[in-house]
């Protein structure tokens, strides 16, 4: 079964550019659809630019994460404070992705709690997505729970394993409950990566990439064989999304035509 590949817009294009302009580039190569972070207020003109281009929306963030104090990606589902908030814009979200066929959105786990151990935040980002997992069931929508790596790019974000991650799935134990699995960041976590991909897959909702160090393309200059991992996640019968999530060190069409190839695996 072929990987089928997306291209995150934010990190991915140049800003010397229009965006229909790099989503007809993106067309070219051979991908078959794009991801956005969030549904801001230009919302509609990505959804405009990837129809006219033929490309599917496969994934963008479904609610907010941000804290005045502790940045981004702090204020999620590790806080019970947050739940209604979540649940409401999720709700939202899951609409919006219906309205698009947008498979999945991504969640997020929030910072750790230094008063309760990880275990205890499990069940508690558990107890939140609980709340909203019947609702993704019933409009056809993968909450897919982003695993991201403390040492480097998110310290204090409490979704920096997979095991973690899947217990978290396995908690709620919703068919529409999944991971995130960004083989960038649990890299640098753990290592591991096919073996883990293969234990897991069936919690696994999209992937992201990036080449380790430093979070750039996917050649020679960095430590992942991408296409061994592809080869590898192919072979799970998986059929969802792979999406490049990299910082290109020149040329981002060139970088995109060479992530391509590599990932283009059957």
């Amino acid at each position: 079964m072929p990987v089928n590949q997306s291209v995150v817009i934010p990190m991915m294009k140049p800003k010397q550019i229009s965006l229909n302009e790099f989503m007809r580039e993106i067309k070219k190569i051979g991908y078959p659809a794009v991801e956005l972070w969030d549904r801001g207020s230009d919302f509609g003109e990505f959804v405009e630019a990837a129809r006219s281009n033929g490309l599917r929306i496969v994934s963008m963030v479904g609610h907010g994460h941000v804290s005045p104090t502790a940045g981004s990606h702090a204020e999620a589902f590790s806080r019970a404070a947050n739940h209604d908030r979540l649940e409401a814009e999720l709700r939202e979200s899951i609409d919006i992705a219906a309205r698009n066929n947008i498979p999945g959105i991504i969640v997020l786990s929030g910072h750790r709690n230094h008063d309760e151990s990880d275990i205890e935040t499990m069940q508690v980002c558990a107890q939140g997505l609980r709340r909203i997992a019947p609702y993704a069931e019933e409009k056809g929508i993968n909450l897919n729970l982003e695993v991201l790596n403390t040492l480097v790019d998110h310290p204090h974000y409490v979704a920096d394993h997979t095991d973690w991650a899947v217990g978290v799935c396995e908690l709620v134990n919703s068919p529409r409950v999944k991971i995130l699995y960004d083989i960038y960041h649990m890299q640098i976590m753990e290592g591991n990566v096919i073996s883990t991909i293969r234990k897991s897959i069936r919690w696994i909702g999209h992937f992201h990439t990036a080449g380790v160090p430093g979070r750039h393309d996917l050649d020679d200059c960095q430590e992942l064989n991408y296409r061994g991992i592809c080869n590898a996640i192919a072979a799970t019968g998986y059929d969802l999304y792979i999406g490049h999530e990299f910082m290109p060190k020149a040329d981002s069409i060139q970088a995109l035509r060479v992530a391509f190839e590599i990932c283009n695996v059957a």
